[in-house]
């Protein structure tokens, strides 16, 4: 599946999401084009700037539905049905073949209408029908195929010609053919070229999947070599001797475009020949992206001296994570390099382009610089994979099948929300002033994006900020209310101790009394026997306490009956006037007799200081 991208157009990878928005076409179903003196890029050739007209296309959206899934497809309106029935081909695994498109308001339509004369809205709704497939069906067998077709199948594949063995994991709702089109990536052997051996007998059609194909689970063992039979041989031959003649044709183009750069043939020839012989720029099979990228410097130092790109050292993920996972001043692009040593124009895009100083200077300031070296197999689907998980099945597609000289590519890529948005491709033949343009072209794009991220930003920041005064003030009320009650529960807890204290003061205090005038003698009659002496007591008030006591009581006894009434000797104090003197000072064991209050007296009680 090749992939055109018209000036200005972009393709986008969401993560995890079905939407695969730009056109796709199938090498199949559109012939490669004659070869020609310019390039065979499946791109576009590069335009002076004055010629770029930039176009809006308008998008359609399209909802497919198929049994119990739906599959959303947003493609231009440029495109044509055959291009919507490629992408469902590798979102249902249903062949293009057996596929019956549905639900067009005009009716059913041809695979090569292009979708704008149809006139349609911007939403539509289709359907896929399958009468060739067999139905789902409740019996053993539709159940066990439907179980093999949830399992990973372990394919065991040997190269005949260079003995090296592959071992490739595919789910069982893989086609045949998605078998051979990795082996074909891997190998370097077209598909109608490999000759296998291993398939089961009942594997007849290369659009059957390998769960109805009698594979062995779960490891099944295969063998591929190349064709050499005399008929297909003389085939190959003339296939080959025409493929020289066009990479001749394309390699004249190439060398044209490197005089310009004051280059001649020679030069370029011996930068290719003498590349073969330098040190990989990164090793096959590297466990670690960041010791792969290291190499990686560290070669491209030497090879094209130290004025070049500052490649990032780390995985495509963490490049991300530098590039759009920031604050959105902070943003930049993403450039993603894709070396490949075999390629007769890589010393010539690194050496007169890459390594130029404005470039340098350039990309140092707005890009994200990511490398990688394709040369290797190992590598080389190391980073499909990796592209077909940012990027989509659709870039994936499109850089599998750039031929060898249409390298070295530079990626431009910018993030969007959830979404890594192919911006532009550049491919190696091209020239100084154009790699600027085109890098201008993309930083216009981003910097109109980052402006509204950057306001976006700072809507929600204020937003944000003004919540956060919001909550704080909200906590600091709280926290005021709760030291309010905190204090006044605490007042109210020492008052009630205090209370308590009181309580219990009073409660002992009266105890005290009561039992001082339980103990106390009972007053004597006016007419005793004995002498009685009437002491008449002043309280603090102005009131009187009045009562008759025998002579011979002990001073005590005056002081409990004090104590009785509420003024207990060791507060108060009982004084008498003439002459002045404090009768709680007396020692009261005497009677009253003895200490003179005999046979009446007025006494004062007055609070101890």
């Amino acid at each position: 599946m090749i992939l055109d991208f018209a000036e200005g157009e972009c393709i986008c990878g969401d993560y995890g999401g079905e939407t695969i928005p730009g056109p796709a076409f199938d090498p199949a179903s559109h012939p490669a084009p004659a070869p020609s003196p310019s390039s065979s890029s499946v791109f576009p050739p590069v335009m002076p700037s004055r010629q770029i007209v930039e176009r809006q296309p308008r998008m359609l959206d399209f909802r497919v539905e198929y049994r119990d899934r739906n599959v959303d497809v947003v493609l231009e309106d440029s495109c044509t049905v055959g291009e919507i029935k490629q992408i469902l081909e590798n979102e249902l695994q249903i062949p293009m073949s057996k596929m019956l498109l549905k639900g067009w308001k005009t009716g059913d339509v041809e695979d090569s209408t292009v979708l704008k004369s149809l006139h349609l809205p911007k939403n539509n709704s289709l359907y896929v029908l399958t009468p060739d497939l067999p139905p789902p069906s409740s019996s053993s067998h539709a159940g066990a195929l439907q179980e093999s077709l949830n399992q990973n199948f372990m394919l065991i594949i040997t190269h005949r010609e260079v003995q090296r063995e592959y071992n490739l994991n595919f789910s069982g709702s893989s086609t045949i053919q998605e078998v051979k089109r990795n082996v074909y990536d891997l190998t370097s052997i077209p598909v109608r070229h490999q000759l296998w051996e291993g398939w089961p007998t009942s594997a007849t059609d290369d659009s059957m999947c390998l769960a109805e194909s009698g594979l062995s689970y779960p490891c099944h063992r295969l063998t591929v070599g190349r064709r050499s039979s005399p008929t297909q041989t003389r085939e190959l031959s003339e296939e080959q001797s025409t493929d020289v003649h066009m990479v001749s044709d394309s390699d004249g183009d190439d060398f044209e475009d490197a005089s310009e750069f004051g280059v001649d043939d020679g030069e370029v020839f011996g930068m290719a020949s003498s590349a073969l012989r330098k040190s990989p720029m990164m090793p096959e099979n590297a466990e670690n992206e960041g010791d792969a990228l290291l190499q990686f410097t560290a070669e491209f130092s030497s090879r094209y001296g130290d004025c070049h790109p500052v490649f990032f050292i780390g995985s495509l993920e963490a490049a991300f994570q530098e590039a759009f996972y920031v604050k959105a001043r902070d943003r930049k692009l993403l450039a993603i390099y894709l070396h490949h040593d075999e390629s007769v124009l890589t010393n010539v895009f690194c050496s007169q382009m890459l390594c130029a100083e404005s470039i340098v200077s350039y990309l140092s300031q707005n890009f994200i610089t990511w490398a990688w070296d394709l040369t290797k197999d190992a590598n080389r689907a190391r980073f499909l994979t990796m592209c077909n998980r940012h990027f989509g099945s659709v870039v994936a597609q499109t850089i599998r099948t750039q031929k060898t000289d249409q390298f070295p590519l530079f990626l431009i890529i910018m993030g969007k929300r959830s979404s890594n948005e192919v911006l532009n491709v550049i491919q190696g033949n091209t020239t100084v002033d154009e790699l600027m343009m085109r890098l201008m072209a993309a930083m216009e794009i981003f910097t109109a994006q980052q402006q509204e991220d950057i306001k976006d930003e700072d809507e929600r920041e204020a937003r944000e900020n003004v919540k956060r005064e919001q909550d704080e003030a909200y906590r600091l009320s709280l926290e005021a209310d709760r030291a309010k009650r905190e204090a006044h529960e605490r007042e109210m807890a020492e008052q009630f101790r205090l209370e308590q204290i009181r309580k219990e003061q009073e409660e002992e205090r009266e105890a005290i009394r009561l039992s001082l005038e339980q103990a106390l003698p009972p007053e004597p009659k006016e007419e005793n026997a004995e002498p009685v002496s009437k002491l008449r007591i002043r309280t603090p008030s102005g009131e009187f306490l009045e009562r008759r006591f025998l002579a011979s009581s002990k001073l005590q006894i005056v002081f409990d009956f004090v104590a009785s009434k509420g003024f207990p000797w060791d507060e108060f104090k009982l004084l008498s006037t003439f002459p002045r003197r404090d009768v709680t000072q007396l020692d009261p064991n005497k009677s009253l007799l003895e200490v003179k209050l005999f046979p009446q007296e007025t006494l004062f009680l007055e609070a101890k200081e």
